[in-house]
């Protein structure tokens, strides 16, 4: 390898789901809302694309249906709050993605729609 060539080094240390484009629902502290999509999800972040137009440093509430093929279980569904990161290039989608943290998640009971999910309290789980 020649000094020129760069050796990338995953620093990141959860599992991430890249083979997955898991449905989202994203609400804005100010009441904005829509849908969309993860293009890479982990424990404590995703890149998503939503039809919400979304700042760097904003806080949003996130919830998605996690599949059976990632719980190993039941479908399970997931209430998040993150704080936008980073806005990448639009594909043109009309939004650029978004890289969000995820600071906390609870976990929802599944008979609830998602708004329903959305509003209501869960199990509240809160990243190490």
């Amino acid at each position: 390898m020649g000094h020129a060539e760069t050796i990338r080094i995953e620093r990141r240390c959860g599992h991430r789901f890249r083979q997955y484009q898991v449905p989202v629902f994203v609400q804005t502290l100010d009441g904005a809302s829509g849908t969309g999509f993860t293009l890479d999800l982990s424990s404590r972040g995703a890149l998503l694309w939503t039809d919400v137009k979304l700042s760097i440093g904003q806080t949003v509430d996130i919830t998605l249906v996690m599949p059976s093929e990632i719980t190993l279980g039941e479908d399970m569904s997931v209430r998040c709050r993150a704080h936008v990161l980073r806005l990448e290039p639009d594909n043109g989608r009309g939004n650029p993605a978004t890289a969000v943290q995820i600071e906390h998640y609870d976990f929802v009971p599944r008979e609830l729609t998602p708004l329903q999910q959305h509003l209501s309290g869960g199990v509240h789980v809160t990243r190490a």
